[in-house]
Protein backbone atom coordinates (compact mmCIF):
# COMPACT_ATOMS: atom_id res chain seq x y z
CA UNK A 1 0.00 0.00 0.00
CA UNK A 2 2.70 2.29 0.93
CA UNK A 3 4.63 1.43 -2.35
CA UNK A 4 1.62 2.21 -4.08
CA UNK A 5 1.00 5.32 -2.40
CA UNK A 6 4.61 6.50 -3.56
CA UNK A 7 3.83 5.54 -6.64
CA UNK A 8 1.19 7.61 -7.06
CA UNK A 9 2.64 10.80 -5.36
CA UNK A 10 5.97 10.52 -7.39
CA UNK A 11 4.38 12.14 -10.89
CA UNK A 12 3.49 15.35 -9.08
CA UNK A 13 7.03 16.08 -8.14
CA UNK A 14 8.05 15.18 -11.63
CA UNK A 15 5.53 17.59 -13.58
CA UNK A 16 6.63 20.52 -10.77
CA UNK A 17 10.22 20.05 -12.11
CA UNK A 18 10.32 21.81 -15.16
CA UNK A 19 8.83 24.79 -12.97
CA UNK A 20 11.20 24.69 -10.16
CA UNK A 21 13.96 24.71 -12.94
CA UNK A 22 12.42 27.69 -14.54
CA UNK A 23 12.01 29.52 -11.23
CA UNK A 24 15.51 29.05 -10.42
CA UNK A 25 17.20 29.73 -13.18
CA UNK A 26 15.45 32.89 -13.78
CA UNK A 27 13.96 33.75 -10.48
CA UNK A 28 16.42 32.47 -7.29
CA UNK A 29 19.45 32.63 -9.70
CA UNK A 30 19.74 36.53 -10.11
CA UNK A 31 18.54 37.14 -6.75
CA UNK A 32 22.06 35.37 -6.00
CA UNK A 33 23.90 37.50 -8.41
CA UNK A 34 22.95 40.46 -7.47
CA UNK A 35 23.64 39.66 -3.82
CA UNK A 36 27.15 38.57 -4.80
CA UNK A 37 27.11 42.30 -6.76
CA UNK A 38 26.31 44.33 -3.73
CA UNK A 39 29.72 43.50 -2.22
CA UNK A 40 31.45 44.71 -4.99
CA UNK A 41 32.43 48.11 -7.02
CA UNK A 42 31.81 47.93 -10.68
CA UNK A 43 30.76 50.55 -12.98
CA UNK A 44 29.17 47.63 -15.60
CA UNK A 45 32.13 47.71 -18.08
CA UNK A 46 34.85 46.46 -16.38
CA UNK A 47 35.66 43.44 -13.64
CA UNK A 48 33.84 44.02 -10.49
CA UNK A 49 36.22 44.52 -7.76
CA UNK A 50 35.74 43.44 -4.28
CA UNK A 51 34.18 45.94 -1.82
CA UNK A 52 33.02 44.29 1.43
CA UNK A 53 30.19 46.28 3.41
CA UNK A 54 31.33 48.85 1.82
CA UNK A 55 28.20 49.44 0.06
CA UNK A 56 25.82 48.05 2.83
CA UNK A 57 27.45 50.66 5.48
CA UNK A 58 26.67 53.59 2.73
CA UNK A 59 22.92 52.89 2.80
CA UNK A 60 22.29 54.16 6.01
CA UNK A 61 24.10 57.74 5.32
CA UNK A 62 22.28 57.37 2.17
CA UNK A 63 19.27 59.98 2.57
CA UNK A 64 17.97 59.27 -0.82
CA UNK A 65 17.50 55.39 0.72
CA UNK A 66 15.58 56.52 3.25
CA UNK A 67 13.07 58.87 1.98
CA UNK A 68 12.90 56.66 -1.43
CA UNK A 69 11.89 53.74 1.38
CA UNK A 70 9.01 56.17 2.79
CA UNK A 71 7.85 57.40 -0.69
CA UNK A 72 7.53 53.36 -1.77
CA UNK A 73 6.06 52.55 1.45
CA UNK A 74 3.32 55.29 1.14
CA UNK A 75 3.05 54.62 -2.29
CA UNK A 76 2.29 50.81 -1.58
CA UNK A 77 -0.02 51.93 1.34
CA UNK A 78 -2.30 54.11 -1.05
CA UNK A 79 -2.51 52.38 -4.18
CA UNK A 80 -3.34 49.43 -1.90
CA UNK A 81 -6.27 51.86 -0.45
CA UNK A 82 -7.46 52.96 -3.59
CA UNK A 83 -7.34 49.91 -5.87
CA UNK A 84 -8.30 47.11 -3.72
CA UNK A 85 -12.11 48.48 -2.90
CA UNK A 86 -13.01 49.41 -6.41
CA UNK A 87 -11.40 46.31 -7.72
CA UNK A 88 -13.38 44.15 -5.43
CA UNK A 89 -16.89 45.73 -6.41
CA UNK A 90 -16.62 46.51 -9.48
CA UNK A 91 -15.31 42.70 -9.84
CA UNK A 92 -17.78 41.63 -8.32
CA UNK A 93 -20.71 43.82 -10.08
CA UNK A 94 -19.16 42.05 -13.62
CA UNK A 95 -19.49 38.74 -12.25
CA UNK A 96 -23.28 39.52 -12.06
CA UNK A 97 -25.74 38.71 -14.63
CA UNK A 98 -26.37 42.62 -16.00
CA UNK A 99 -26.39 42.73 -19.86
CA UNK A 100 -24.24 45.67 -20.23
CA UNK A 101 -21.58 43.74 -18.08
CA UNK A 102 -19.80 42.00 -20.63
CA UNK A 103 -19.63 45.38 -22.88
CA UNK A 104 -18.49 47.37 -19.76
CA UNK A 105 -15.88 44.87 -18.90
CA UNK A 106 -14.40 44.50 -22.28
CA UNK A 107 -13.88 48.66 -22.24
CA UNK A 108 -12.81 48.50 -19.11
CA UNK A 109 -10.07 46.15 -19.80
CA UNK A 110 -8.29 48.36 -22.39
CA UNK A 111 -5.67 49.32 -20.44
CA UNK A 112 -4.14 46.00 -19.90
CA UNK A 113 -3.50 45.84 -23.59
CA UNK A 114 -1.41 48.88 -23.04
CA UNK A 115 2.63 48.85 -22.20
CA UNK A 116 3.45 50.90 -19.27
CA UNK A 117 5.46 53.10 -21.30
CA UNK A 118 2.96 53.69 -23.06
CA UNK A 119 0.25 54.57 -20.24
CA UNK A 120 2.99 56.75 -18.57
CA UNK A 121 3.06 58.67 -21.55
CA UNK A 122 -0.32 59.18 -22.47
CA UNK A 123 -1.33 60.20 -19.23
CA UNK A 124 2.08 62.55 -19.06
CA UNK A 125 0.14 64.34 -21.99
CA UNK A 126 -2.86 64.52 -20.53
CA UNK A 127 -1.87 65.83 -17.45
CA UNK A 128 0.24 68.75 -19.51
CA UNK A 129 0.17 71.86 -17.72
CA UNK A 130 -0.08 73.48 -20.77
CA UNK A 131 -2.14 71.34 -23.50
CA UNK A 132 -3.79 68.89 -20.77
CA UNK A 133 -6.54 68.33 -19.08
CA UNK A 134 -5.45 70.35 -15.61
CA UNK A 135 -4.69 73.17 -18.06
CA UNK A 136 -8.95 73.05 -18.80
CA UNK A 137 -9.95 73.04 -15.06
CA UNK A 138 -7.62 75.68 -13.46
CA UNK A 139 -9.32 77.96 -15.53
CA UNK A 140 -12.70 76.84 -13.87
CA UNK A 141 -11.31 76.22 -10.55
CA UNK A 142 -8.41 77.86 -9.81
CA UNK A 143 -6.40 75.43 -9.24
CA UNK A 144 -2.68 74.39 -10.07
CA UNK A 145 -2.16 73.53 -13.40
CA UNK A 146 1.19 72.06 -12.86
CA UNK A 147 0.05 68.71 -10.98
CA UNK A 148 3.23 66.65 -11.92
CA UNK A 149 4.93 70.05 -10.86
CA UNK A 150 3.65 70.38 -7.62
CA UNK A 151 5.32 68.11 -4.83
CA UNK A 152 1.89 68.18 -2.97
CA UNK A 153 0.22 66.26 -6.08
CA UNK A 154 2.54 64.55 -7.49
CA UNK A 155 2.49 61.48 -5.86
CA UNK A 156 -1.11 61.33 -5.84
CA UNK A 157 -1.15 62.14 -10.01
CA UNK A 158 1.12 59.08 -9.84
CA UNK A 159 -1.71 57.10 -7.82
CA UNK A 160 -4.47 57.83 -10.13
CA UNK A 161 -2.18 56.50 -13.27
CA UNK A 162 -1.32 53.56 -11.36
CA UNK A 163 -4.75 53.05 -10.51
CA UNK A 164 -5.78 52.89 -14.08
CA UNK A 165 -3.55 50.94 -15.23
CA UNK A 166 -3.90 48.18 -12.51
CA UNK A 167 -7.30 47.96 -11.53
CA UNK A 168 -8.64 46.14 -14.19
CA UNK A 169 -6.28 43.41 -13.92
CA UNK A 170 -7.47 42.97 -10.39
CA UNK A 171 -11.16 43.34 -10.88
CA UNK A 172 -10.34 40.79 -13.47
CA UNK A 173 -9.01 38.86 -9.98
CA UNK A 174 -11.83 39.49 -8.18
CA UNK A 175 -15.02 38.61 -11.18
CA UNK A 176 -13.49 35.39 -11.73
CA UNK A 177 -13.63 34.24 -8.14
CA UNK A 178 -16.84 35.55 -7.84
CA UNK A 179 -17.97 33.68 -10.41
CA UNK A 180 -17.60 30.75 -8.43
CA UNK A 181 -19.25 31.73 -5.34
CA UNK A 182 -22.03 29.23 -5.05
CA UNK A 183 -25.54 31.11 -6.28
CA UNK A 184 -27.41 28.84 -3.56
CA UNK A 185 -25.77 31.53 -0.72
CA UNK A 186 -27.45 34.62 -2.60
CA UNK A 187 -31.04 32.55 -2.85
CA UNK A 188 -30.73 32.05 0.82
CA UNK A 189 -30.00 34.82 2.03
CA UNK A 190 -32.35 36.66 -0.12
CA UNK A 191 -34.96 34.54 0.68
CA UNK A 192 -34.01 35.32 4.48
CA UNK A 193 -34.54 39.38 3.98
CA UNK A 194 -30.80 40.21 3.74
CA UNK A 195 -30.59 43.31 1.41
CA UNK A 196 -27.94 43.91 -1.75
CA UNK A 197 -25.46 45.58 0.79
CA UNK A 198 -25.80 43.06 2.93
CA UNK A 199 -25.16 39.89 0.77
CA UNK A 200 -22.05 41.73 -0.57
CA UNK A 201 -20.85 42.14 3.01
CA UNK A 202 -21.72 38.66 4.16
CA UNK A 203 -20.97 36.72 1.35
CA UNK A 204 -19.11 37.78 -1.26
CA UNK A 205 -16.32 39.61 0.65
CA UNK A 206 -15.59 36.52 3.09
CA UNK A 207 -15.62 33.93 0.10
CA UNK A 208 -12.90 36.15 -1.40
CA UNK A 209 -10.56 36.33 1.32
CA UNK A 210 -8.40 34.24 -0.33
CA UNK A 211 -8.44 36.43 -3.49
CA UNK A 212 -7.72 39.18 -1.47
CA UNK A 213 -4.93 38.56 -0.38
CA UNK A 214 -3.33 37.06 -3.59
CA UNK A 215 -4.21 40.76 -5.03
CA UNK A 216 -2.87 42.28 -1.94
CA UNK A 217 0.62 40.53 -2.77
CA UNK A 218 0.58 41.21 -5.63
CA UNK A 219 0.38 44.89 -5.60
CA UNK A 220 2.81 44.79 -2.55
CA UNK A 221 5.21 43.36 -4.91
CA UNK A 222 4.23 45.56 -8.01
CA UNK A 223 4.75 48.65 -5.82
CA UNK A 224 8.54 47.90 -5.98
CA UNK A 225 8.53 47.65 -9.76
CA UNK A 226 6.85 50.78 -10.50
CA UNK A 227 10.11 52.77 -11.72
CA UNK A 228 8.99 53.16 -15.15
CA UNK A 229 5.74 54.93 -14.50
CA UNK A 230 7.71 57.12 -12.37
CA UNK A 231 10.43 58.42 -14.33
CA UNK A 232 8.68 58.99 -17.31
CA UNK A 233 5.62 60.97 -15.53
CA UNK A 234 7.64 62.92 -13.21
CA UNK A 235 11.58 61.55 -13.24
CA UNK A 236 11.35 61.44 -9.27
CA UNK A 237 10.59 65.11 -9.05
CA UNK A 238 9.68 67.48 -8.17
CA UNK A 239 13.07 67.67 -6.29
CA UNK A 240 12.76 64.18 -4.89
CA UNK A 241 9.41 64.52 -3.91
CA UNK A 242 8.51 61.29 -5.93
CA UNK A 243 12.01 59.63 -5.98
CA UNK A 244 11.20 56.26 -4.87
CA UNK A 245 13.67 53.39 -4.18
CA UNK A 246 13.06 51.39 -7.19
CA UNK A 247 14.13 54.82 -9.38
CA UNK A 248 16.80 55.42 -6.91
CA UNK A 249 18.12 52.02 -7.49
CA UNK A 250 17.66 52.28 -11.02
CA UNK A 251 19.51 55.47 -11.19
CA UNK A 252 22.21 54.89 -9.30
CA UNK A 253 22.67 51.83 -11.58
CA UNK A 254 22.27 53.21 -15.44
CA UNK A 255 23.16 57.28 -14.82
CA UNK A 256 26.01 57.11 -11.93
CA UNK A 257 27.01 53.48 -12.78
CA UNK A 258 27.60 52.51 -9.34
CA UNK A 259 25.97 48.61 -10.42
CA UNK A 260 27.72 47.29 -6.82
CA UNK A 261 25.61 50.14 -4.72
CA UNK A 262 22.68 49.86 -7.03
CA UNK A 263 22.98 46.03 -6.39
CA UNK A 264 22.67 46.51 -2.72
CA UNK A 265 19.38 48.55 -3.17
CA UNK A 266 17.75 46.09 -5.08
CA UNK A 267 18.35 43.51 -1.98
CA UNK A 268 17.17 45.71 0.16
CA UNK A 269 13.85 45.91 -2.30
CA UNK A 270 13.43 42.08 -1.96
CA UNK A 271 13.66 41.84 1.59
CA UNK A 272 10.91 44.52 2.26
CA UNK A 273 8.92 42.96 -0.50
CA UNK A 274 9.29 39.73 0.79
CA UNK A 275 8.99 40.54 4.92
CA UNK A 276 5.63 42.70 3.96
CA UNK A 277 4.64 39.86 1.77
CA UNK A 278 4.96 37.63 4.53
CA UNK A 279 3.21 39.90 6.96
CA UNK A 280 0.36 40.36 4.90
CA UNK A 281 0.21 36.20 4.90
CA UNK A 282 0.71 36.17 8.38
CA UNK A 283 -1.62 39.20 9.79
CA UNK A 284 -4.23 37.30 7.48
CA UNK A 285 -4.03 34.14 8.41
CA UNK A 286 -4.02 33.36 5.18
CA UNK A 287 -2.19 29.72 5.85
CA UNK A 288 -4.78 28.72 8.13
CA UNK A 289 -7.71 28.97 5.77
CA UNK A 290 -9.00 25.44 4.53
CA UNK A 291 -11.62 26.46 2.21
CA UNK A 292 -12.76 28.98 -0.17
CA UNK A 293 -16.29 27.98 0.06
CA UNK A 294 -16.91 28.32 3.59
CA UNK A 295 -20.33 26.83 4.76
CA UNK A 296 -21.21 25.21 1.35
Amino acid sequence: MTSATTRVQRPGALWAAPALIFFGIFGLAPIVIVAGLSFTTWDGLGNPEWAGLHNWRTLPSDKLVGSGLMITLTLTVLTWATQTPLALAFGAWAAGPQRIRAVVSTIFFLPLLLSTAAIALIWQALLDPTFGLPAQWSELTGLSANVLGDPDLALWAIVFVLLWQFLPFHMLLYQAAAKQIPASLYEAAEIDGASPLQRFWRITVPQLRHTIIASSVLMIVGSMTYFETVLLLTGGGPGTATRILPLHMYLKGFSAFEMGYASAIAVLLVAVGTGLSLLVVRVSGYSQMTSEREGV
